[in-house]
């Protein structure tokens, strides 16, 4: 499939958009969703560009799942949520909104519904403030 140079995960990781990172290294960087599904909601972009997990490198794949792991403990450790969601779709059939690998991190309480994905904007003051809670979380060697 043929990577799109100008979608919204590739222009933030080139500093054109805005973004919440609550997490970065040399492979990946996470960021709050701007679209929450539950509070909390963090997203994993490997930096190098793949739409879907089969074109992204074994390394790159590797990194996401380390990021993916390292976030996730933050998320429960910040929140502590009684559960924790792990998501990466890949293609539109699969629910893929943005033609970027990525991985979702999606806090999940009992009897609270996730919200409509990709369709609910959340206030840029909430997801910082949730950021910081995260981000106190990492693990001190992270990042």
């Amino acid at each position: 499939m043929n990577y799109d140079s100008q979608n919204p995960f590739a222009r933030i990781l080139r500093g054109e958009l805005p973004s919440i990172r609550v997490y970065e290294d040399d492979a990946t960087i996470a960021i709050m969703d701007i679209m929450p599904q539950s509070e909390g909601h963090v997203l994993i972009l490997p930096k190098e560009p793949a739409v879907e997990i089969f074109e992204l490198s074994v390394e790159s794949a590797a990194a996401c799942i380390r990021t993916t792991h390292k976030v996730a403990t933050a998320v429960k450790a910040a929140l502590n949520p009684p559960g924790v969601m792990i998501a990466q779709f890949n293609g539109s059939a699969a629910g893929q909104t943005v033609p970027h690998v990525h991985f979702h991190v999606i806090p999940r309480h009992a009897n609270e519904p996730l919200r409509p994905h990709a369709t609910v904007p959340a206030e840029t003051a909430h997801l910082r403030a949730i950021a910081e809670r995260i981000i106190a979380a990492l693990p001190a060697d992270a990042g």
